[in-house]
C-alpha cells in the first residue's frame, strides 16, 4: 500500500500532478481545493495516498492531511459514492467543511458537490454522522504534511504544505476543535451530541480558539426553556 508520496511536481493536470520521486513518476488523482493549493510544476511537495485497487485500473489519490484521507476513505464506504464523488465533496467543503455537516446533518451542503444527489446527500449525512466526532478528534493529532528543506537530489524530498490556500471560510484549528470535542467528552457530552455543538459554534465563530468554542459550544447544549 502506498500511504504517501514525497518528491517533485512534474506536471499539474485538470484532476491530477505527475510527482516524481526518484526517477519514478506517480499520476496522483486530487481534488480541485487540493490542485489550487499545491505549489508550482518543479517544486517540492508530499500527499498522504489512498490506492484504489480495480481489476482493470490502479489509481492513486492524494490528499494534504491524513483528516482528508479518512473522510475520502469513508466516503467512498457509502453505497453509490465513488472516488470522484468524494473528491468533489471534499473539493466543496474540505476536510473541515465537510466534518462540521456531517456532524449537523446538513445535506445541503453535502448536495451542494457536483455530481451529488439528493438522495445520496441524505445517505452519506445518515451512514457517517456517528463518525463524525471521531473524524473530527483526529484533527488534534493528525498532522498536514511537514515542510521540506532544501535536500539534495540523492536525497529524500519531505513534504511541503499547501503554499497557495483554495479560498474558504475562515474556521478554528481543527486542532482548536478536537480539543473542544475532548473536553466536552470530558464533561459527559455524547460524542454525536458535542460533535454538533462544535460543529455549530466553529461555524458560528470562525476565530475562536479552544476556550472558546468550548464556551459556545457549552451554550448550545444547555437546556432550553
Amino acid at each position: 500500500m502506498i500511504g504517501r508520496i514525497a518528491g517533485r511536481i512534474d506536471m499539474r493536470g485538470t484532476d491530477h500532478v505527475l510527482i516524481d520521486v526518484r526517477g519514478v513518476g506517480y499520476v496522483v488523482f486530487v481534488s480541485d481545493r487540493t490542485l489550487m493549493a499545491l505549489p508550482g510544476t518543479g517544486e517540492a511537495t508530499a500527499l498522504y495516498t489512498e490506492l484504489l485497487v480495480r481489476e482493470d485500473l490502479l489509481q492513486l489519490y492524494g490528499f494534504p492531511t491524513l483528516v482528508e484521507k479518512e473522510w475520502f476513505r469513508l466516503l467512498t464506504s457509502v453505497q453509490g459514492v465513488g472516488a470522484k464523488g468524494a473528491l468533489a465533496i471534499l473539493g466543496a467543503l474540505g476536510a473541515d467543511g465537510l466534518s462540521r455537516a456531517i456532524a449537523l446533518g446538513d445535506q445541503a451542503s453535502v448536495k451542494a458537490a457536483k455530481g451529488i444527489g439528493p438522495k445520496t446527500a441524505q445517505r452519506i449525512v445518515l451512514e457517517l454522522k456517528d463518525k463524525a466526532p471521531a473524524v473530527m478528534a483526529m484533527g488534534g493529532s493528525a498532522p498536514a504534511a511537514p515542510a521540506p528543506g532544501d535536500a539534495p537530489d540523492d536525497e529524500v524530498i519531505e513534504p511541503t504544505p499547501a503554499t497557495k490556500p483554495a479560498p474558504a471560510a475562515p474556521a478554528p484549528s481543527a486542532s482548536a476543535q478536537a480539543e473542544a470535542l475532548s473536553a466536552l467528552g470530558n464533561l459527559g457530552y455524547a460524542p454525536g451530541e458535542a460533535a454538533a455543538a462544535v460543529a455549530e459554534a466553529a461555524g458560528e465563530l470562525p476565530e475562536a480558539d479552544t476556550p472558546g468554542l468550548i464556551r459556545a459550544a457549552l451554550k448550545k447544549l444547555a437546556p432550553k426553556g
